[in-house]
């Protein structure tokens, strides 16, 4: 028997009533914010993710699926959401206007050759936004609050907002040199990981998860990107902190927070939830007011964030929310082989009404077809056989109550209501 790929895994009823909930009520919110949809395909040429993600990152030099087509063109599956929707925005020029917004949304599978865990395997599935064109960190503020109430509206509780800001390419310039002089005495105590992102990126070196590199990033002495700030950033970044006390959000600042990115400036950030352990994070974004300029494109100030759907679904079985499934409401009973053919034809006209039903194909026990409503956890049968056919007419039986009742078989779709 052929098996689903390790890292793969098949979405199956109940849960992918669960699944459509999430996704339906993320649409359905990103539209209140004024955010509409854009699909792109699931891969790409792979220079478009080593300029935007990073060549020294993980991501790039670990995880990518990358593979040649037939005309030997490097492409590699989307490990991410953010470059494939600059891509598209510059590619159908939706960015040339000037000072114009442009609010984005997506959804669908991103791909990365990582070990699979819990909430996260080799195919896993994204939900993200982005809005280009605004530089302000009123922005940052309404992108965060955005995804906080989204968690809230599924029924998530007990989220932290965790924040940090890498600053502008000046602030950044100057973090680095300060990292690179802390690091150097201590690089032969650092993994190999680490001794190649010192040459490389060095702040890769803060997303290191190794006991003994951690060790060394707890020492007083550590550098923080907030001491090395301009002017400019730093009230960038306040701003955002005091604006989310305004909004009602709590949030921790964590100065060791990078992101696995290397395009984020700025405000970066994370929500995490408590009941998924280690790998807390639901999801996360930031700035990246450089990334559109780098693939030719004009200055554009953008921000956004994208949220792991599976580590969601997790959060939200741990805390015994329903999978979202709708109980069929009429479930058709056969009590002879004629039945069966005018069941079809009565149920399909509640259909039309929009009213759910579900009938037998084929013969089956009368105890059997009352088993099936029982699993479907249908409101109301509806029962056919010669004795109401005589009649023309159907019983119908509440299946809360227990109570029958003979109606004409003209009247079904009224007595269900």
């Amino acid at each position: 028997m052929i098996k689903a790929l390790r890292g793969t895994y098949d979405i199956l009823p109940p849960e992918s009533a669960l699944w459509q909930k999430v996704e339906q009520t993320a649409r359905e919110f990103f539209a209140k914010y004024g955010y509409s949809e854009i699909r792109t395909p699931a891969f790409e040429r792979t220079e478009l993710f080593v300029r935007s993600i990073g060549e020294a990152t993980d991501i790039v030099e670990k995880e990518m699926y990358t593979f040649q087509d037939r005309k030997g063109r490097s492409l590699t599956l989307r490990p991410e959401g953010t470059a494939c929707v600059v891509r598209a925005c510059l590619e159908h020029k939706l960015l040339a206007q000037q000072g114009a917004l442009q609010k984005l949304y997506y959804l669908g599978p991103m791909f990365r050759y990582e070990r699979p865990q819990a909430g996260r395997q080799r195919q896993f599935y994204q939900i993200g936004v982005e809005l280009f064109g605004t530089y302000s960190p009123l922005a940052d503020v309404e992108v965060i609050v955005m995804m906080v109430r989204l968690f809230e509206r599924l029924g998530l509780e007990g989220l932290s907002v965790n924040i940090n800001s890498l600053g502008d390419k000046e602030s950044r310039k100057i973090f680095q040199e300060n990292l690179r002089n802390f690091f150097e005495p201590e690089l032969n105590n650092l993994c190999p990981d680490c001794r190649h992102r010192f040459e490389k990126n060095i702040l890769r070196v803060l997303d290191c998860k190794n006991p003994d590199c951690k060790k060394i990033f707890s020492s007083p002495e550590m550098p923080t990107m907030k001491s090395s700030l301009t002017e400019e950033a730093k009230q960038h970044y306040e701003t955002v902190l005091e604006t989310l006390e305004k909004a009602g959000i709590s949030y921790k600042e964590d100065e060791k927070l990078v992101r696995g990115l290397d395009y984020y400036t700025h405000t970066i950030f994370e929500v995490t939830h408590s009941s998924l352990g280690a790998q807390d994070a639901v999801g996360g974004g930031g700035r990246y007011n450089n990334l559109v300029e780098d693939f030719g494109g004009p200055p554009t100030g953008a921000v956004g964030f994208a949220i792991g759907v599976e580590r969601l679904i997790l959060a939200l079985k741990d805390l015994g929310k329903d999978n979202g499934e709708e109980p069929v409401s009429v479930c058709f009973v056969s009590f002879d082989e004629k039945a069966l053919t005018e069941n079809i034809v009565f149920a399909e006209k509640l259909r039309k009404a929009g009213i759910s039903a579900v009938t037998a194909y084929q013969k089956q026990s009368v105890k059997a077809q009352m088993r099936q409503a029982n699993n479907l956890d249908a409101k109301w049968v509806v029962m056919r056989g010669e004795q109401e056919r005589a009649k023309n007419s159907v019983k119908i039986k509440n299946m809360e109550t227990g109570k029958e009742t003979i109606v004409s078989e003209d009247k079904i779709e009224n007595s269900i209501r």
